[in-house]
């Protein structure tokens, strides 16, 4: 068996994002196997959901211990998610290994990657809504913690279901388009509450989509095994700091990574690609602050007055 240490430090790296934002498992962990090293798109899909099934556990406990976890939202997400999560993986078994069917999982990876980030611009823009109502009067500033959550069963199966099937097709989606429903379904969870109860959801859900690859998808051990030793350490890490540190910037830089990521994977040639991410680089920086100024915040963050704030607001935007 080779072990690649290059590839677990990446992994290592990748652990500390899921850890600490809830994201980013299968949305950075499957691209870089695809495009950094040379690995098959089913057989990064299969190793990543296996290492995943070891991983998340790690982050969830952290925040079951500090009881960063709404427990109903994780029972009725588990309902939808665990038999489309297997079902995903019978279907993309179904369409076979071929080169066509390698490149098909390639670009739906690269649509739910688009989606994922677009997700995440639409929260931040959201936040600041919220924080500019806040202010103004026209909301109530939410409590630092809201234990009790009005479950909304049907759409929170469904949430679940979806998320479910798309995970076991491409392995993203357990964090980055899972979490984004739940914000929108359940806008009272604070960050650390979203991130913990996402991760603990996930557990069942990428442990059904790993059998079903181990069964039926092309699942290498070595690796799995160097995603693991470098994923482990780095989930649980980046959990301990997820309830200290702000994740706005974070999320920023991930989704910049998740459209990388994208482009590569939909096929763009590398000028385009460095044109348009140079272009995201210069220009999506003035429109938010132009966004921030014109709803009465200052254009840099940094120099707001510092004020106490809810947790989910300091970690959005």
């Amino acid at each position: 068996m080779h072990f690649d240490p290059t590839l677990a430090l990446a992994a290592f790296g990748i652990g500390i994002v899921v850890g600490l934002t809830g994201m980013g498992g299968g949305a950075l962990m499957t691209p870089v196997l695809v495009l950094f090293f040379g690995v098959a798109p089913l057989t990064a899909v299969s190793s990543d959901l296996v290492a995943s099934a070891v991983m998340k556990p790690v982050g969830s406990f952290v925040h079951l211990r500090r009881g960063t976890v709404a427990l109903p939202l994780v029972k009725w997400l588990c309902i939808g998610s665990v038999p489309s999560a297997f079902a995903g993986v019978l279907i993309a078994r179904a369409l076979g290994n071929d080169e066509a069917v390698q490149s098909g999982i390639k670009v739906a990876l690269g649509i739910a990657l688009l989606i994922a980030a677009a997700g995440l611009a639409i929260r931040g823009y959201t936040r600041l809504l919220e924080r500019a109502r806040v202010r103004d009067g026209r909301l109530e500033p939410l409590p630092q913690d809201r234990p009790d959550v009005a479950v909304r069963p049907l759409p929170t199966v469904l949430v679940g279901a979806v998320g479910g099937l798309v995970v076991g097709v491409t392995s993203v989606g357990s964090g980055s388009l899972i979490i984004i429903a739940l914000m929108a379904l359940y806008p009272g969870l604070t960050a650390s509450r979203l991130v913990g109860t996402d991760l603990l959801q996930a557990v069942p859900l990428v442990f059904s989509a790993a059998v079903g690859h181990i069964l039926f998808g092309d699942f290498q051990l070595d690796l799995t095994t160097a995603l693991v030793v470098g994923a482990v350490p780095g989930t649980w890490l980046g959990a301990q700091l997820s309830s200290r540190a702000p994740g706005g910037l974070i999320r920023r830089a991930l989704a910049f990574v998740l459209c990388a990521s994208a482009l590569k994977l939909l096929d763009v040639d590398n000028a385009t690609t460095g044109i348009i991410l140079i272009a995201a680089l210069l220009i999506t920086p003035l429109i938010w602050m132009l966004i921030r100024h014109r709803h009465g915040f200052t254009p840099l963050p940094w120099r707001e007055p510092q004020e106490p704030r809810p947790e989910r607001e300091t970690a959005g935007v």
